[in-house]
C-alpha cells in the first residue's frame, strides 16, 4: 500500500476558498503554523468577489479546531455510539454493504451526497456506488436546490450552468431582473455587481412576496403572490407581444417553438394575471417595457421561483421571456440562475445525481454507459440504471421502501429535508446507517457508525462557482489526529467489498485526472482543465475540451448545445401549487435563508458569533394578520400544517404580504421549518415543494 499524500505545510499566506455558498469567495487563510490559521481575509485578486467576504466567510476557520468536533471514529453499541478504531468503524460498513446486498439486492443499499463536496468527492462517490456496490440509488442535497433550473437549462440550452456568463457582466447589464431570489442576504459579497451596475445607469427589479434585502435596493419590486411566478412570466411575455417587443429576427434564427409560446400565453390578458398574481397591469408593462429596450437585460432566476413543483415550468417561462427578448448570448444579457451550495454546480455534474453520469452524461443512454464503463474499466451492462431521486430515495427508507442501508456524505438530511418527521421516522428504520461528517448533528443521531472527516481547509480538491468557473480548494491546515479524507474512506471501504483495484487514488490529483478522462467529451467537459492551469489562470470556465482551448466564460454567442444550435422554447401554464390555502389552513408559509446561517445549519449553528447574531428562527407576520391573531413582537407563536407543528418568535413587518408567513429553514427540533413542509415533487426535477406549505395560527405564548 502506498502512503498517503498529504501537501505541504501550509505558507504564510494560503489562497483558497470559502466552505460555504456557490459564489465561492477567494480567501488568504493561514499564519505558518501547523495548527488551525490565525486569520482570514477576503482575496482581492480574486476576480469573484474581489476581496469582500460575508459574516460566514470570515468566521469560516471558527470549526477547524471547534471543541465539538469529532476526532474518532463512532460505532452504535447497545444504543449509544462509541468510540472505535478505523479498521473496526470500516468493516462494520462494509459488512453493512455486503450483508445488505446478499439479502435484499444492491438497490437496497443507498447513497447521498451533497453540493458541498469537492468534484473529486462527488466523482468518486457516484463511481463508488455504482462500481464498488453496484447501485442506482445514489442523489444528493442538490436535487433540493439546483434541479428545476438544471432541468429547465437543459432542455432550453441543450446545457446547465448556473450562470453562462461571469458575474462580472451584471455591471455592465442595462436591466437586471431577479425572480425569488434575495443575493444581498444569501451571495452578500455579489452585491457589488449589482451596485456596479446602478452606478452604470443600471435598473433592477425584483419579484418576491416578500420585501427582502434585495428588494429594498430595486427601482421596481413585484410583490407576487407565492407560487405565481410563472403566470407572471407569462403575463409578461403577453405584453411583450402586444406590444411589439418581440425579437422577431432572434426568435427566427436562433430558436424553434415560440409559434406554440404565444398561443398559450396569449390567454395571459393582464386582468387574469393580476387576480393570480397580484400585481398589477401598470408594474407589468414597466417591467416588460425595461426588458424589452434595453440594450442589455438579465433574468436571473433563484430558489423562490424553483422550488415548487412547477418549478422546472417555472424556469421555462422565464427562459421562454428571454429567449423571446432575443437576450441569451448577447453581451451582458441572457437568462441564468444563482446556484446555491458551494459546489452545486460541480456537484451535480459528474455523477453523484440518480440519472448521470460524469460530464452531465445520462445513465440511460447507452453511448454514455459505454464511455463511463471504458473509463473505470468494467462492462457497460454492469452499470445499474437511473435511480431514486433524494426525496423518493429517503422516503424509501427502511423495509417498507426497500432501501435497508444508507451512507451520507456531507448532508444533514434530517433537516434539511421536507416533511421533517416523516424523514426521521424513515432514518430510524434503516437496518444500518452511515455518516461521513466532522460534527454530530440531526442525522448521526440515527447512524450506526460515524466517520469523522476532512473540513474544508484540511484538503485539496477542485470546487466549480455559479459561473462555472472551476477552482482550487488548497489546504491551509493540518486535520486533528484520528480524522480521514473522503478519499481515503472509499478506498478503504472499496478494498474491503473487493474493488480496491478501481480506487487505488492517494490524493485528489490522481482522481481528477481520471475524472478528466471521464468527463471528456461530455457537456460538462474538463478535460483541457489542470490543477497548474487553474493556479496560473484564477480558475477555467467549462466546457474546456483540451489543454490549449481557453476555457469558455460566455455561453451561446453563436449556437446553443442542441444539435441544431437552436434554442427551445417550451409552452408553460400556471396551475396551483401542490397544496394551497384553504378555509382550514389560510396562510401561504414559505421558507428561505439568513445572511448568517446556512442551509441546515449543521455548521453555521456551531459558531459563536453566528448564533449570538441569529439564535433562533422568527416568523414573519404583517402587522394585519398579527393584529387579527393578536400577536404581538416576540410572542411565540405555534404553527400547524397537514404534516407538523413547529414555533417561532414572531417578527410583525409590512414587508411581508398579509396572506404570506417566513421562517429560514436552518434548524431542527421545534424550530424546524421544514417540518411544516409538504412532499409534492416536480414532475421533471423531482424537486419538492420547499417554498409553499399551507398552515395555521394555532396558538401563541408569551
Amino acid at each position: 500500500m502506498r502512503p498517503l499524500q498529504f501537501a505541504p505545510p501550509p505558507a504564510l499566506a494560503v489562497r483558497t476558498h470559502c466552505p460555504y455558498c456557490a459564489y465561492q469567495c477567494g480567501m488568504i487563510v493561514g499564519d505558518g503554523s501547523s495548527d488551525a490559521p490565525a486569520g482570514v481575509q477576503g482575496d482581492p485578486h480574486f476576480p469573484v468577489n474581489n476581496g469582500q467576504l460575508c459574516i460566514k466567510g470570515w468566521t469560516s476557520t471558527t470549526l477547524l479546531r471547534h471543541p465539538e468536533r469529532v476526532t474518532t471514529p463512532l460505532v452504535r453499541h447497545r444504543g449509544e455510539l462509541r468510540g472505535a478504531s478505523w479498521d473496526a468503524a470500516l468493516d462494520d460498513v462494509a459488512d453493512a454493504v455486503r450483508r445488505t446486498k446478499a439479502e435484499h439486492g444492491a438497490d437496497a443499499v443507498g447513497f447521498f451526497g451533497s453540493g458541498a463536496l469537492t468534484n473529486e468527492t462527488a466523482y468518486l462517490l457516484g463511481k463508488f456506488a455504482r462500481v464498488a456496490v453496484g447501485t442506482a440509488n445514489i442523489d444528493y442535497n442538490g436535487r433540493y436546490c439546483m434541479s428545476s433550473a438544471a432541468a429547465g437549462g437543459n432542455r432550453a440550452f441543450g446545457i446547465d450552468r448556473g450562470l453562462p456568463f461571469p458575474v462580472e457582466d451584471i455591471a455592465d447589464a442595462e436591466v437586471v431582473l431577479l425572480v425569488g431570489s434575495n443575493p444581498a442576504d444569501t451571495l452578500p459579497p455579489i452585491s457589488q455587481w449589482f451596485e456596479r451596475q446602478k452606478r452604470n445607469g443600471g435598473r433592477l427589479a425584483v419579484i418576491d412576496p416578500r420585501k427582502t434585502a434585495t428588494a429594498k435596493l430595486a427601482d421596481l419590486f413585484l410583490q407576487a403572490t407565492p407560487g405565481t411566478d410563472l403566470a407572471l412570466a407569462n403575463g409578461l411575455l403577453y405584453l411583450a407581444v402586444e406590444e411589439g417587443l418581440v425579437n422577431a429576427e432572434y426568435v427566427r434564427t436562433r430558436t424553434a417553438g415560440f409559434d406554440a409560446v404565444r398561443r398559450t400565453v396569449l390567454t395571459y390578458h393582464p386582468a387574469h394575471v393580476e387576480r393570480l398574481t397580484g400585481v398589477g397591469e401598470a408594474a407589468l408593462r414597466k417591467l416588460v417595457r425595461w426588458l424589452g429596450t434595453a440594450r442589455s437585460a438579465m433574468i436571473l432566476s433563484g430558489r423562490g421561483a424553483e422550488q415548487h413543483s412547477k418549478g422546472v415550468d417555472t424556469v421555462h417561462a422565464f427562459i421562454n421571456l428571454a429567449l423571446a427578448l432575443g437576450l441569451p448570448g448577447k453581451p451582458a444579457s441572457g437568462w441564468g440562475c444563482l446556484t446555491g451550495q458551494g459546489n452545486g454546480q460541480g456537484g451535480r455534474e459528474h455523477g453523484q445525481k440518480a440519472d448521470q453520469l460524469p460530464g452531465y452524461r445520462l445513465i440511460e443512454v447507452e453511448a454514455h454507459r459505454r464511455h463511463a464503463a471504458a473509463v473505470w474499466g468494467v462492462p457497460p451492462e454492469s452499470l445499474p440504471r437511473k435511480g431514486k431521486s433524494a426525496f423518493e430515495l429517503l422516503d424509501a427508507l427502511g423495509p417498507a421502501g426497500g432501501i435497508r442501508s444508507l451512507l451520507v456524505m456531507g448532508s444533514n438530511v434530517a433537516v434539511a429535508s421536507p416533511d421533517m418527521t416523516r424523514i426521521d421516522s424513515r432514518l430510524s428504520s434503516l437496518d444500518h446507517l452511515t455518516v461521513c461528517d466532522p460534527f454530530l448533528n440531526e442525522t448521526t443521531r440515527h447512524a450506526h457508525v460515524v466517520l469523522p472527516v476532512y473540513q474544508w481547509a484540511e484538503e485539496e480538491g477542485t470546487m466549480t462557482n455559479l459561473e462555472g468557473r472551476v477552482i482550487r480548494r488548497r489546504r491551509v491546515s493540518r486535520p486533528p489526529t484520528g480524522v480521514r479524507g473522503d478519499l481515503d474512506i472509499l478506498r478503504e471501504l472499496a478494498e474491503r467489498l473487493g474493488h480496491g483495484d478501481k480506487f487505488d487514488f492517494y490524493g485528489p490529483s490522481e482522481v481528477f485526472d481520471e475524472f478528466r478522462r471521464a468527463t471528456a467529451g461530455g457537456a460538462a467537459d474538463y478535460a483541457g482543465i489542470t490543477y497548474e492551469r487553474i493556479d496560473r489562470e484564477d480558475g477555467v470556465f467549462w466546457p474546456c475540451p483540451a489543454e490549449d482551448h481557453p476555457g469558455t466564460p460566455r455561453l451561446f454567442a453563436d449556437r446553443f448545445h442542441h444539435a441544431d444550435g437552436m434554442a427551445k422554447f417550451f409552452p408553460v401554464t400556471h396551475r396551483a401549487a401542490g397544496e394551497e390555502p384553504d378555509a382550514s389552513y389560510p396562510f401561504f408559509f414559505t421558507t428561505g435563508r439568513y445572511r448568517e446561517h446556512y442551509n441546515s445549519g449543521a455548521q453555521t449553528r456551531l459558531v459563536g458569533a453566528l448564533t449570538k447574531a441569529k439564535p433562533a428562527p422568527t416568523l414573519q407576520i404583517h402587522p394585519a394578520a398579527a393584529g387579527r391573531h393578536r400577536i404581538r413582537p416576540g410572542q411565540m407563536v405555534t404553527l400547524e400544517s397537514r404534516r407538523g407543528r413547529a414555533e417561532f418568535a414572531a417578527e410583525v413587518t409590512p414587508e411581508i404580504r398579509p396572506d404570506t408567513l417566513f421562517a429560514p429553514f436552518h434548524w431542527g427540533g421545534r424550530d424546524a421549518a421544514n417540518r411544516l413542509i409538504g412532499t409534492a415533487l416536480d414532475p421533471t426535477s423531482r424537486m419538492p415543494e420547499f417554498k409553499i406549505a399551507a398552515v395555521r395560527i394555532v396558538g401563541t405564548s408569551a
